[in-house]
């Protein structure tokens, strides 16, 4: 596993610009990444509107048995917004929000499907679960933790009552068929 925290541009000097030279950073290391899944992260904090914003952002990297199918799924609390600044011009802001996206992984099992998510600070009754066919959205809060990701499932599901289970930061949620 890679981990980082960005320098002296991560502390008020760097504001957006150095988040998004971070993410670039963390782009270019995918390809390198891929081969080994192993996921790569960075946090620190910047001047947001005169308010010190904590950020954690990161990907995961995962490479499946043969080798073919790379899976790439980014988690944190950055989130990038696209818009134009006249014509032709793109601009592309990054902005922390306090809800993070939680690293999840989607197991399809013989008679269920299992989805575990990190979730430092989450209790089982924290969770909440809706499903719409084969999209889950899964949302928790606690104290100042909060955490949203809206996920596609292997096959469309009609999971009344899902069993959910929180251990030391990790949730699972078992989704019978």
């Amino acid at each position: 596993m890679s981990n980082g925290t960005n320098g002296p541009g991560a502390s008020g000097g760097g504001g957006i610009d150095g988040i998004l030279n971070g993410l670039n950073t963390l782009f270019s290391r995918l390809s390198e990444l891929a081969e080994k899944g192993e996921q790569l992260q960075r946090e620190g904090a910047f001047d947001q509107g005169g308010k010190e914003a904590r950020f954690h952002y990161g990907v995961s990297i995962r490479t499946a048995a043969d080798g073919r199918d790379v899976k790439v799924e980014p988690f944190g609390n950055v989130v990038r917004r696209g818009g134009t600044a006249g014509p032709g011009e793109k601009v592309v802001e990054a902005a922390v929000t306090e809800v993070r996206e939680p690293m999840t992984d989607v197991m399809e099992e013989e008679d269920h499907v299992l989805v575990v998510a990190e979730m430092p600070g989450i209790a089982a009754e924290d969770v909440t679960v809706e499903i719409d066919g084969d999209v889950l959205v899964l949302e928790a809060a606690a104290a100042d933790k909060r955490y949203r990701k809206e996920l596609v499932l292997p096959r469309p599901l009609d999971a009344a009552s899902p069993a959910i289970v929180a251990n030391n930061g990790v949730v699972e949620i078992r989704l019978e068929d």
